[in-house]
């Protein structure tokens, strides 16, 4: 269907070597688009480039940068220009938790998960957005959410602020760049198995409780999340601005 159709775009990929942001990417290109995804290691992202050009026949490059600064920030989103002339699809897929105690968190700690799930959220998506309103592109922008962006859960005190925040971010950017034809947008993953949430499904009485509150009965996959993802980079969510989609099995809803 041309009304999700990606041919002709130019898609970066935040955290796109693996996990969520990797499935995605592959996802995005089947739908027609050139990609670009990046994350800290470049060994990594050449493997993944290179197995999703390979499942796809699209064209797949990947370049490593440090999202949780803006001298990184701006190199990345040059070289993309440089190689691609154009970026038309931005999603922040970088994830980093650091769990542990409220009352025994340290400062270090905090910086560390709110500049790559917050700090560097902003910081890619206002140089991404300056790129776009300087070459007149009507864009999509896309961030993740989460279950914590709505709940709570312990020790997770700097990741939950953070993804919070990430949907006020959402919003307040969707409201500044509507202007520009730029839709901003985000979907929050429920509980799906990637190295990020390992520590979680290594314990049993936790799996055990979490999936008791699932009504679809069964964790997500990084694949579950492609669906949302193409149709917020696509046509088919034109007047679609500010909004958040959890793709959860339900857990919201229980």
């Amino acid at each position: 269907m041309d009304l999700f159709s990606l041919k002709g775009k130019t898609a970066l990929v935040i955290g796109g070597g693996r996990g969520i942001g990797k499935a995605v990417a592959a996802g995005f290109s089947e739908a027609g688009a050139d990609i670009v995804i990046s994350s800290r290691t470049q060994e990594q992202l050449d493997a993944s480039a290179k197995e999703i050009s390979e499942k796809t026949g699209g064209k797949v490059l990947g370049i490593a940068a440090d999202v949780s600064s803006k001298e990184g920030i701006d190199t990345l989103v040059a070289k993309v220009v440089e190689e691609y002339g154009h970026i038309d699809i931005l999603v922040n897929a970088a994830g980093i938790n650091i769990r542990g105690s409220a009352l025994e968190f340290t400062e270090e700690s905090w910086d560390t998960v709110q500049n790559v799930q917050l700090k560097g959220v902003f910081l890619m998506c206002q140089a991404v957005a300056r790129h776009m309103v300087e070459k007149g592109i009507k864009g999509k922008i896309i961030n993740v959410a989460s279950l914590n962006s709505v709940l709570a859960f312990k020790n997770m005190v700097s990741y939950a602020s953070a993804k919070g925040a990430v949907v006020q971010l959402t919003k307040a950017l969707a409201n500044e760049l509507a202007e520009y034809g730029i839709n901003v947008n985000a979907f929050g993953p429920g509980y799906v198995k990637t190295e990020m949430t390992k520590a979680v499904f290594d314990d049993p009485e936790r799996v055990k409780t979490l999936l008791s509150r699932i009504p679809l009965n069964r964790f997500g996959t990084p694949e579950d999340m492609v669906g949302a993802a193409v149709f917020l980079a696509s046509s088919a969510s034109d007047y679609m601005t500010g909004q958040v989609i959890y793709v959860d099995g339900g857990f919201l809803s229980a």
